[in-house]
């Protein structure tokens, strides 16, 4: 991902920028690209950025026209439009006017179109947030889906790799009308946008988040529920009876049994652990059941921090019971470290909790391992 900024693509910038305006020496840019290895891709854009704001005229004006000639070189596309972005939002901020702040987010919406816009505007919203709201609310009838998109993405609550917006975080509902204006929008790239939005905004506000959606629910397109669902992910994985029920899930005196271990020492990379529990629906009506579970996973500091996943739904009639079955693999990932110690499993139904069975991690890689200590 690093070598995303490579030599390379410095080079061609360059070499666009020499196309727009010959006479540019670029020696800055020039030596970046002999500094790059053992840099990670976000410090890569930064140095191209500093760069770019070395060797190019200052002033705004002068960004305006350089950059919107470099949209029109063939050349200028892909990657190197990241560090672009990052430029024209200092020089804007730089310039502290609000003609170079509204400048600034035109041209950002115009290269958006190369590539997402959606880490140089956080910049903006940084500086001038309803501001800058109010020129991307803008966007959402626009014909080009890359500008609708960066509405919906450059606004959310938390985006990957991105710097935090303290005032989107603070105000969870400033986005809603970004979100209404898009949730049936006819490309999928901004819908799924929009999904992710409204699910990052489940972390924050989960009232706001529910009745947005019900609301969305009421006018609904073919791709509605979709969007409404992925919206809702965490919520529905956290058993939010609210954000149940909107997706479809009914029934609230449902019994899960304690679950029952294959085996009660799973060694890291050997085993896996299987489980059954069995769900009961003791209502006297049909329930539509969302079943999940959790692992409690040892942590580096000795604490347990359960984490949820999916397993699958079932609908029960009165008084019906499903076993559920399954194996959840201990091999090693890059995405988490497997602690030696206590963990557990539950099985929850529309948010009722089965109690904790018990098991032992084990890494055998790291030596002896004595059991019962």
């Amino acid at each position: 991902m690093d070598e995303l900024i490579n030599p390379r693509v410095i080079g061609n910038l360059r070499s666009s920028l020499k196309t727009v305006e010959p006479t540019l020496e670029l020696s800055t840019l020039t030596r970046a690209r002999s500094v790059l290895d053992g840099m990670r891709l976000r410090d890569r854009v930064d140095l191209v950025r500093d760069a770019l704001l070395r060797d190019l005229p200052g002033g705004f004006p002068e960004t305006v026209r350089i950059v919107g000639e470099l949209l029109s070189v063939p050349e200028f596309a892909g990657w190197m439009i990241w560090p672009t972005t990052e430029f024209v939002a200092a020089r804007a901020l730089h310039d502290g006017s609000t003609v170079a702040f509204d400048g600034g987010m035109a041209l950002l919406a115009r290269l958006t179109v190369g590539l997402s816009s959606e880490f140089a505007i956080r910049e903006m919203l940084i500086a001038r947030p309803q501001r800058a709201l109010g020129t991307i609310e803008t966007w959402t009838d626009r014909e080009n889906e890359h500008v609708r998109r960066l509405a919906s993405e450059g606004t959310r609550a938390y985006l990957p790799w991105a710097k935090r917006v303290p005032w989107l975080i603070e105000n969870p509902d400033a986005t809603r009308g970004i979100l209404d204006a898009l949730y049936r929008d006819g490309a999928e790239y901004v819908r799924r946008s929009v999904a992710n939005h409204l699910n990052d905004l489940s972390r924050v506000d989960p009232a706001t988040v529910t009745s947005t959606a019900r609301g969305w629910a009421e006018n609904a397109d073919a791709h509605t529920p979709w969007v409404i669902r992925q919206g809702l992910r965490t919520l529905i994985k956290n058993a939010d009876p609210e954000a149940l029920a909107l997706v479809g899930y009914s029934g609230d005196r449902v019994r899960v049994d304690r679950p029952q271990v294959s085996n009660t020492v799973v060694r890291v990379d050997e085993d896996a652990l299987t489980f059954t529990a069995v769900v009961t629906n003791e209502d006297d009506t049909d329930a539509a059941v969302a079943i999940d579970y959790s692992i409690g996973f040892q942590r580096a500091n000795g604490t347990v921090s359960p984490k949820t996943f999916k397993l699958t739904s079932r609908k029960l009639a009165p008084g019906e019971s499903v076993t559920v079955t399954k194996t959840h693999s201990f091999r090693r990932i890059t995405t988490r470290t497997y602690y030696p110690g206590r963990h557990f499993v539950t099985v929850q139904a529309n948010g009722t909790r089965s109690p904790e069975a018990e098991f032992t991690v084990v890494d055998v890689s790291k030596g002896a391992v004595t059991l019962g200590a």
